[in-house]
Formats: C-alpha cells, sequence, structure tokens
C-alpha cells in the first residue's frame, strides 16, 4: 500500500497546474492526501473527498482577512478504495477523516493541516491538542488510523519546529499507539503516520519529489508498506 501526501500551496503555481496533475498520477498512490488543495487538481482516481472552503478568517496584524476561493480546500483525499463512511473531526475545515476499505482491512484516513498559520502561532497548540483528542477518539476502539498531511513540523533537524509542538506531536501518536513513518526526513515537514499494528517487518520505501520546490514550497513524501 503506497500512502503520499503533498501541500500544494493552494495553486499559486497554476500555470504549472498539468504538470502539478501529472506528478500526482505518476507518485501511483493507494492514498494520495493534497493539502491546500484546489479542485482544479483532479487526479485519476475513482473517489475523492473534499473539506469545506473555509470562511474568510480576519488576521489581527493584517490589513486584508485570510481567504480562499470556492475552488480552494485545506484538505483532499484521493483514492481507489471504497468509502466505509465518513467521521467528524474537530473542525471541518481543517480535517477530514474518510474509513476505507483496503486489502489490509479497514483503514480510518485523517487528512489535516496541524496550524493554518504555522507552528509559532498561538493556534497552533490549541489545533493540535484538539487534533490529538481527535486521534484518541478514532483509535479508543482499536481502529487502525493514518494521519497525513501539513504537520507545520519537522522531526529529523532544525528545519522548522519548536521544541514543545514537536513534543506534542511524539506523544500524542505514542499514546494513540502510531509511529511517524517520515520523521527520519530531512527538511520535511509534510508527515505520514499510521497505526503500529498496520506496519509489517521490513524495510518501509519512502519516496519524495518537488524537491527543488519548483511546483510548490513543499517536497511531496510517500510511503510504501512492507
Amino acid at each position: 500500500m503506497r500512502i503520499a501526501t503533498w501541500n500544494v500551496e493552494r495553486l499559486k503555481h497554476h500555470r504549472s497546474l498539468d504538470e502539478i496533475v501529472a506528478a500526482c498520477e505518476r507518485i501511483q498512490a493507494d492514498i494520495l492526501v493534497l493539502t491546500e488543495s484546489d479542485e482544479r487538481i483532479c487526479p485519476k482516481y475513482l473517489h475523492s473527498f473534499h473539506t469545506p472552503s473555509p470562511p474568510d478568517l480576519k488576521l489581527p496584524a493584517f490589513d486584508e482577512p485570510l481567504h480562499y476561493q470556492p475552488t480552494e480546500h485545506r484538505v483532499s483525499i484521493f483514492t481507489n478504495y471504497p468509502c466505509i463512511r465518513q467521521h467528524s473531526t474537530f473542525d471541518a475545515h481543517t480535517a477530514l477523516c474518510v474509513e476505507l476499505d483496503t486489502p489490509a482491512g479497514s483503514l480510518l484516513v485523517y487528512g489535516t493541516i496541524v496550524g493554518i498559520l504555522g507552528n509559532r502561532h498561538k493556534s497552533f497548540e490549541q489545533d493540535l491538542s484538539q487534533q490529538i483528542a481527535d486521534w484518541k477518539r478514532l483509535t479508543a476502539k482499536h481502529e487502525n488510523l493514518c494521519v497525513c498531511g501539513d504537520f507545520n513540523c519537522s522531526f529529523a533537524d532544525n528545519y522548522y519546529f519548536t521544541m514543545s509542538g514537536r513534543a506534542m506531536l511524539q506523544q500524542g501518536f505514542q499514546d494513540c499507539g502510531m509511529r511517524i513513518l517520515t520523521e527520519s526526513v530531512p527538511h520535511c515537514i509534510d508527515h505520514i503516520a499510521i497505526s503500529e499494528r498496520m506496519i509489517a517487518q521490513g524495510d518501509l520505501q519512502i519516496g519524495e519529489w518537488n524537491q527543488e520546490k519548483t511546483l510548490s514550497d513543499h517536497k511531496g513524501i510517500c510511503v510504501d508498506l512492507p
């Protein structure tokens, strides 16, 4: 099973739309989570799910509010696996959870952005604590969970993180019996975490693309589960 995630920066590189779509399809992921997504990015999958476009958010330090176009979403999930049901999240505009019927069994896929205003804004840890509460609720009955998206936190280096935010993420996943599969990747703030019981013995294969960040300001990352 290949799981991939990529922040496509609300299609700021709209002139590269065809290249972005081609990159998404070239990955051939079984589950693809795009963050800061746009409906114009429509890779060929049987099923797609999107958070609703959020309302304008007034920021005290700025004259103009944070505005999303009607085609823009914080999270989109693409897959060829059938959806069993959709689950509620702490904020329907920021996190999306679908339960998929995979060859490995039922899997809850929680696509998210942790801290839409970055990891140094006061809202970061508030949002993260609510997301951790979601993860604990979703795994309370021993469901398998995959959390992926833009964590706004690197783990392998000093690229972009806060000590408290990193510790909260690591502890939250540990409490839910999950592992961050991509935490050893340098210069990486987009991650994939999954329930330990879903990880078979063998080497995890991790792939990256858009390392030069020409199609968005994030590189994409995928994991092949053994």
